[in-house]
């Protein structure tokens, strides 16, 4: 019997500083949610991850916002990602930088993410793109032990599977930033690629309530021969 092989778990980073080119994946984020965040409403807002926690969101409508994460970096909650310490359907807004691709477990990780999601809540997801440039990175030798090619990638199609599994309507999806290694600028920000180091995808809950109807139960009617049995009965009286 073969021993069981050991996988090394993945650690996700404490900062994008410690990612090659971190800084402008984190730039280049924030620059495609800047139109988004005056669209998302509510009272409260999750960021899952130490990744999340360094994305600027103070464009965003949603004052309380809470920096989940395993460790004490940028953390205001320290607690696992696959179990958040908060109750069902109580947050607005859900932002997941790259969480997926440092999870061993990303099913659970979107259920536990819907679980405390009110319904209509916003989701986001960032990842790093397989087809792309930090794609064939992973596919290097000596490059695939090092960040950010130890990671899961998965791709956008892929991940929007998911999201529909749990009835979700994804409002945008976005492929960017071609080139790691070069600074995103401002007008680059509207533009859609193909084959981008960095993926985005913007969806919403929904929920369709199934109201139970009264049903409607027609009168038994009467045979013939009861008609006539009751016609007879009245006319003996």
């Amino acid at each position: 019997m073969k021993a069981a092989r050991s996988v090394k778990p993945m650690v996700m980073p404490d900062s994008w500083r410690n990612i090659p080119w971190g800084e402008y994946y984190r730039m280049a984020i924030e620059l495609r949610l800047q139109h988004w965040w005056p669209k998302m409403y509510g009272f409260h807002m999750l960021k899952l991850g130490q990744l999340s926690a360094e994305v600027d969101t103070t464009l965003s409508t949603v004052s309380h916002q809470v920096n989940v994460s395993t460790n004490a970096t940028n953390a205001d909650v320290i607690a696992s990602l696959n179990y958040l310490p908060f109750e069902n359907k109580s947050i607005d807004v859900c932002l997941m930088a790259h969480v997926l691709d440092y999870s061993a477990d990303p099913h659970w990780l979107l259920r536990e993410a819907d679980r405390v999601l009110v319904d209509d809540g916003w989701v986001i997801l960032t990842s790093f793109n397989p087809i792309s440039l930090v794609g064939l990175g992973k596919c290097t030798p000596f490059l695939r032990q090092k960040q950010p090619y130890c990671c899961r990638m998965f791709s956008l199609r892929r991940q929007i599977d998911w999201l529909s599994l749990l009835n979700y309507e994804v409002m945008t999806q976005q492929n960017f930033q071609i080139m790691p290694f070069s600074r995103p600028i401002k007008r680059d920000g509207s533009r859609y690629h193909t084959g981008g180091c960095l993926n985005l995808i913007i969806a919403r809950k929904r929920t369709f309530p199934l109201t139970p109807t009264t049903m409607k139960f027609a009168l038994p009617r009467l045979s013939v021969k009861g008609r006539v049995l009751g016609a007879t009965r009245n006319r003996s009286e």
